[in-house]
Order: C-alpha cells, then sequence, then structure tokens
C-alpha cells in the first residue's frame, strides 16, 4: 500500500511540473499587467521600472523588515484583538523574545514554532498576523527565485526585475488562486474553517476535555503553497483538525510540491535549454526517491527492543495512526525537502536512520524540489560548483547554461556555500556548551541530545520550521539563536543569489561547442549529485557521525 502511495504521488508531481512550469514563466515574464486590479496596485504603489541586483535585495529585504515588524505588533498586542479563543485558555504568554522570534519565523516562512497555537494565539493573530505573511513571505520567495532565472536568461542587461511586481504576481496568479481551490477541498475533507469558542466536552472516563478550534482551513492551506508549514495547532500536520482523512493529506503534500516542482521547467524555458531544466528536475526527483525509500526501510524494519519482547512488524512510535507509515513517512520525506515544516509524524520516535536522512535534507539545502524559489536556486548552485570542478579538471573555462564562473561569480557561490554551516554549526555547539541551552533537553541526552539542538538549527537554516520537538525552545537563548539562525537562511543565501544573477545577466550567453561541458543528461545528472554529496560529507560529516551515526552504530 505504501509503494502504491508513493508511485502515485512521484508520478502525479511528473505530470503536474511541467505544465506549472511553463504557467509560471507566462506570470512571471508577462510583458505588462495581466489584469486590472494588477495594474491598479502598481498605481497605488507607485512601483517603478526594473531594479539592479543590488535594488532588488534591498527591497526583499526591507519587505521582509515590515513584514516581520508588523507581525511582532500584531502578537505583542493581540490580548486586545477581538474574537476567540477565551482568554483563560491562552496559558502562554507572548513574551517579547517569543514573539521576535515567532516574527522573523513567519516573515522568512521559516514558520519555526516555539509555542502552542492553540494555548497562544488569538483567532485574530492567527489570521491577521501569521496567515498573511505565509501569503507575503511565500510570494518574495518565489519573487527571488524568478530574479534568479533572469541572470540566466538575460545577456548584457543591469536589470534582473522588480521585486514588487514579481511579489505581486506570486501572489495574484499562484498563491492566492490555488488556496481558493484548496481550502474548500479541506473543508468538505473535514477542516474546520470557524469562529467557535473552545468545546468543553466529558470523555468516556469521565474526565473533562477542551476541543480547540478555529479558522484553521485558512491557514492550513497556505502554510502548505506558501513551503511556510505553522501548524494551527501544536501537533501540526498530525492534528486531525489539520489533517482529518488520507486524502486530506495527500493533497496538503501535493500542496507543497508542485510549484517548487515546476520551477525547473520554467528554468529550462527562460533560458532557452529545456534539457537543462528536464536535467535539474531528474536530478531532484532522485534525490527525493532515494530519501523516502531510505526513511522507509529504517522506519518498516521495527524496534529492535520491542521484538524482544514479541512484538514485531514496523514501529509506529511517532506514527500518524491514520495515515499509517506509508503516509507518516512520505509526509517527512516531503516536509524535508519542501521547505514546509508541517510534519504529519513525530521525528524524536523515528530510528538513527531516518533522522539522518531528514537532518540530511535539511543540510544539503531542499535541493530536492525545496522551497518557493528557493529550491531552485540551491539546485543551481550546487551545478555551478559541480561545472566549475568539471572545467577546471578538463581544462576549460568553466561555464554552465553559456554563462561563465569567473573570479567573481565563485566568490558570491563560496559565501552561499559557507553561510549555513558557518552559523549552525558555531551556534549549536553554544547551546550545548552553555547550562542554558543543555536545559531546555529535558527528553533525550548523549547523542541523540545533539541531533536535537542540530535539528533545529539546521531546520531553521533551512527555513523550514520543522522539529524533533525533544527541546523546550521557548527560552531567551533558543529564541535568540533560532532566529539568528533563521535570518541567515533567508538573507545569507537570498542576497548572494540576487549577486550572482545580476552578475549572470551582464555576461552575453555563450554558444556551447564542442569542447563544452554538457549542462544536461545522465553525465551532468551524476556530477551534480556528487557534488551535493561530496559538499555535504565535508561540511557536516563530523557533527552527524557524533549524532545519529554513532546512535545508530551504538
Amino acid at each position: 500500500m505504501a509503494g502504491a502511495q508513493y508511485i502515485a504521488f512521484v508520478a502525479i508531481v511528473a505530470i503536474l511540473a511541467k505544465p506549472v512550469g511553463h504557467y509560471l514563466l507566462r506570470v512571471f515574464e508577462a510583458p505588462a499587467p495581466l489584469c486590472a486590479p494588477e495594474r491598479w496596485l502598481y498605481r497605488v504603489a507607485g512601483v517603478g521600472g526594473e531594479m539592479t541586483w543590488q535594488a532588488y535585495a534591498r527591497a526583499f529585504v526591507l519587505f521582509s523588515l515590515f513584514g516581520t515588524l508588523f507581525l511582532y505588533g500584531v502578537l505583542r498586542l493581540q490580548a486586545w484583538l477581538p474574537g476567540g479563543p477565551d482568554a483563560a485558555y491562552l496559558t502562554t504568554p507572548m513574551t517579547p523574545d517569543l514573539a521576535a522570534n515567532t516574527a522573523v519565523s513567519f516573515a522568512t516562512t521559516t514558520t519555526w514554532q516555539a509555542y502552542a497555537g492553540e494555548s497562544t494565539m488569538k483567532y485574530a493573530a492567527q489570521l491577521l498576523g501569521l496567515v498573511s505573511q505565509n501569503f507575503l513571505a511565500g510570494g518574495a520567495g518565489l519573487a527571488v527565485g524568478f530574479a534568479f532565472m533572469r541572470g540566466f536568461a538575460r545577456q548584457e542587461k543591469e536589470t534582473i526585475g522588480n521585486f514588487f511586481v514579481d511579489v505581486t504576481r506570486a501572489i495574484l496568479y499562484v498563491l492566492l488562486p490555488l488556496a481558493l481551490l484548496l481550502a474548500p477541498i479541506l473543508v468538505w475533507q473535514g477542516v474546520p474553517m470557524s469562529f467557535s469558542a473552545y468545546t468543553e466536552v466529558t470523555t468516556l472516563q469521565g474526565a473533562t476535555q477542551t476541543i480547540a478550534q478555529g479558522p484553521i482551513a485558512a491557514l492550513e492551506t497556505i502554510k502548505n503553497l506558501g513551503t511556510n508549514g505553522g501548524g494551527f495547532f501544536n501537533a501540526n500536520g498530525a492534528h486531525p483538525y489539520e489533517n482529518p482523512t488520507g486524502l486530506a493529506s495527500f493533497l496538503e503534500l501535493l500542496a507543497i510540491v508542485v510549484v517548487p516542482a515546476g520551477m525547473p521547467f520554467a528554468f529550462g524555458r527562460a533560458t532557452g535549454r529545456v534539457r537543462a531544466g528536464w536535467s535539474l528536475f531528474v536530478a531532484m526527483g532522485i534525490l527525493f526517491v532515494a530519501g523516502l525509500v531510505a526513511i522507509h526501510v529504517a522506519e518498516s524494519i521495527g524496534n529492535a527492543r520491542l521484538a524482544e519482547l514479541g512484538v514485531s512488524g514496523a514501529s509506529m512510535e511517532g506514527k500518524e495512526t491514520r495515515i499509517g507509515v506509508g503516509g507518516s513517512v512520505l509526509g517527512t520525506a516531503v516536509t524535508s525537502n519542501g521547505a514546509t515544516g508541517s510534519y504529519v509524524a513525530m521525528i524524536d520516535s523515528f530510528s538513527p536512520v531516518g533522522v539522518l536522512v531528514t537532518i540530511g535534507n535539511l543540510l544539503l539545502g531542499e535541493i530536492a524540489f525545496g522551497g518557493l524559489g528557493t529550491g531552485l536556486f540551491s539546485l543551481v548552485m550546487v551545478a555551478v560548483v559541480a561545472m566549475f570542478l568539471t572545467g577546471l579538471m578538463v581544462g576549460r573555462t568553466p561555464e554552465y547554461c553559456g554563462k561563465s564562473l569567473g573570479v567573481r561569480e565563485m566568490k558570491y557561490v563560496a559565501i552561499y556555500t559557507l553561510v549555513v554551516p558557518a552559523i549552525v554549526l558555531p551556534l549549536t555547539a553554544l547551546a550545548l556548551s552553555t547550562n542554558a541551552g543543555r536545559a531546555a533537553l529535558g527528553t533525550n541526552a548523549g547523542p541523540r541530545a545533539l541531533t536535537e539542538v542540530l535539528f533545529a538549527h539546521a531546520s531553521c537554516a533551512a527555513n523550514n520550521g520543522i522539529s524533533m520537538a525533544g527541546i523546550s525552545a521557548n527560552t531567551p537563548l533558543y529564541n535568540v539563536t533560532l532566529a539568528v539562525s533563521m535570518m541567515a537562511g533567508r538573507f545569507g543565501l537570498a542576497i548572494p543569489a540576487l549577486a550572482l544573477a545580476g552578475a549572470f545577466a551582464k555576461q552575453k550567453t555563450r554558444e556551447a561547442d564542442e569542447g563544452t561541458v554538457p549542462s544536461e543528461g545522465g553525465g551532468f545528472i551524476a556530477i551534480v549529485l556528487a557534488t551535493a554529496v561530496l559538499i555535504g560529507a565535508l561540511t557536516y560529516f563530523p557533527a552527524l557521525a557524533l549524532g545519529p551515526i554513532v546512535e545508530q552504530l551504538g
């Protein structure tokens, strides 16, 4: 059953990716506004002409900063907002450090949650603050992805597009229509969309239980489409109100992947190198399927200690029983690859190999589909490194898709490659070497504790938000350090990517000749995959050896 589910999912993504990619390219490369509301928005906002990469990066950063400040204000003032739930249910105070962490989290599409939504957030804060940022931040990420793409498509140009035009089109023609299509389906499947008060019920044992309610479908839809992932409830996608049926779970996972999967095809059409786009998509698919199979095998073997007690079969600890091992594994593979921390299973209960593959997806930069825009330029960065090394080995001037890889371009790539490890590894060491950091580890010790902390910072730097949930992360130390990881993963990667796009846009595209190293085909795919694994191993192997690897061997 699980195998059929995996095959169906991959097949549907493969079928939809090409038409989605072509649609995205038509939207973002349209020479004029596509409808009157778009034209009116530009007129009211005073949107001007195209931008250099520096201006584009400034607009992106300032847009994100405004979103962060707006959300911080909403969170700090939520006690005065109208509507439910009753204040008696909101037991977690929205302190300044928690509000700052949450604001940065949603404004960077990380949606890391150091709180339980049902005991912290008012309905108005969820809708006005979190839902709006999911649209805005997701649109901004998609805009940066297309600006990066233009660097390869353009020749001898100083500009890479207009950020405000791109983010408007991302929301108006991509995220909003898909959200309006998916939300009614989720409501039909049982996801609530109401402003009802929390319900008090009596259980069969006679105890009183509180069932949280709220406008859940609004957040559930865009958190997946925008590759955000923050849940309405603490249990996130494992909560029956967020994920009530197998069909709802399947559709939500498709919502995470389909738009990022279309980006390689848009890249191929934009650059006039369709086969290069296909090659990038195939590389993504191979990485995704390999990780999916590895997690499935690891989680289907069962627990050796339980086997000693006569309990056989797959380990169901931490799995969502409504969707089984297959749905739990598929959800984990999708969310850890898709920059969407909408987890449907408790990764803290996974085997060491299952955890290793999941954290590996994060540390590799989520290059198998990834987030809106970020997945494409993460994989292209790996491809650039691969072509640079290959070009040097064969004695050719390195190039990729007709763009020369000179000193300036490779400096941008080097900065991009070093940002995440330069933030994740020191902050992990800081947390593990301080009393405040170790005090938050109330569940695990030893290698699993190291993995918990590394996983948290890797997730935040990848702007994913998925967690192992073994850390009491709502402390000043973690709220600050994880916010730093989020900002580094958002701006520390997007700015070098835009700089590289600007450098490529100024170049004249070189025509391929007999000595050109191909940027498509089986050989290219193999080189890219090998380079991704090599970079990941050289950067993170010591940390992983002290965490999930030694845990597995022990």
